[in-house]
């Protein structure tokens, strides 16, 4: 078995500080999948061919207001962007007082994994043109679906925040660019676990950028308190610069 760098999520994954704003996305089933889907307005696209974020979403899904309004910062910068809710409507909201909410989370990841071929071949049913560029974004649970994807060419370039559930095996098979927002303290993918991952990708010459921000914690990405200068500028910096690498390599 390769060595665990990234862990479970935490105890730290069921507190939120849940962000003000009105979602634009709608909510539709693709490949049997409830999906939030993001589109950008009118002008907010670039270039001729469609670029599409696939968002995986932490332990609150992508039909989580602070999720969604994130989803929806990327549409405006002219992304389509599907966010799957693979935990079929039973989140961490749901399990934030349970005795076992460690075992929900364990449990919930077969069927994830088990769900997205299904819902990935819609996407590309729905969405696939022969110049539609895919781009992939994963927060803690999500992050290991976006491993998966950068490694067998399917998209352009990936990016992970505070990830949960990784091994040194999904970085040795990493082919496609990769940015890592990683908070100062993270109990899941701390300083030793990110520095052999960077001892990796510097082996295989692969081509990657880190955020490493001070004064936040796991979870700062999606779950940041805008009321704390720090977290707030961090999460929104996390976002700029994702936005940023996707730009670079959709376009």
């Amino acid at each position: 078995m390769s060595p665990t760098l990234a862990g479970p999520p935490g105890e730290c994954c069921f507190t939120s500080v849940k962000h003000s704003g009105t979602p634009v996305g709608r909510v539709e089933e693709l490949g049997g999948l409830n999906t939030y889907i993001s589109e950008p307005p009118a002008g907010a696209a670039t270039g001729t061919h469609k670029k599409v974020i696939l968002f995986f979403a932490d332990v609150y899904s992508p039909l989580f207001l602070n999720n969604q309004l994130l989803q929806d910062y990327f549409a405006s910068c002219g992304f389509i962007v599907l966010g799957p809710d693979y935990f079929f409507g039973d989140t961490a909201t749901n399990h934030i007082h349970d005795a076992d909410k460690f075992v929900w989370i364990q449990a919930a990841r077969d069927p994830a994994i088990n769900a997205l071929p299904k819902w990935l071949d819609a996407v590309k049913a729905t969405y696939g043109t022969e110049t539609t560029k895919y781009c992939a974004v994963g927060y803690c649970f999500g992050a290991p679906f976006v491993l998966d994807l950068a490694a067998d060419e399917f998209i352009v370039a990936g990016a992970i925040a505070h990830p949960a559930f990784l091994e040194e095996s999904h970085f040795e098979k990493l082919t496609a660019p990769l940015l890592l927002s990683c908070a100062e303290v993270d109990f899941t993918f701390g300083l030793e676990a990110r520095r052999r991952a960077e001892d990796i990708m510097v082996g295989k010459k692969s081509t990657y950028h880190f955020q490493v921000f001070s004064g936040v914690e796991h979870g700062f990405a999606v779950r940041g308190d805008p009321n704390q200068p720090q977290e707030r500028w961090s999460k929104e910096e996390s976002a700029r610069g994702i936005k940023e690498w996707f730009s670079r390599f959709a376009a």
